[in-house]
C-alpha cells in the first residue's frame, strides 16, 4: 500500500470506489480547513465530499447525502501495516 490516500473513497460497499482494506486503516479528511468525521463519500481531483443530510432516508434505507463543494485533504490515521 501507498502512504497517499486515493484520490476518491466511499464508505458504501455498493459503490465502485469502496475499499475495506483502506477503510480499516482509518482516512482522515480536512474539508475547507476543518476536520470532518461525518463524511460518506469525497474526491480530492474534483474538490467535493458527501455527507449525510440530517436523518433523512431514501426509499432503500441509506441515508440521503447532500455534495458539498470545497478543499479537500486526506490522510491515513493509521501506518501502513507490511
Amino acid at each position: 500500500m501507498t502512504e497517499t490516500p486515493p484520490d476518491r473513497l466511499s464508505n458504501d460497499p455498493r459503490s465502485p470506489h469502496y475499499d475495506a482494506a483502506l477503510l480499516e486503516r482509518g482516512i482522515g479528511i480536512r474539508f475547507k480547513g476543518v476536520e470532518r468525521r461525518d463524511v460518506e463519500e469525497y474526491c480530492i481531483s474534483e474538490g467535493w465530499i458527501r455527507v449525510a443530510a440530517g436523518k433523512a432516508l431514501d426509499r432503500r434505507g441509506q441515508p440521503l447525502t447532500i455534495k458539498l463543494k470545497g478543499e479537500v485533504e486526506a490522510w491515513f490515521k493509521l501506518p501502513d501495516a507490511e
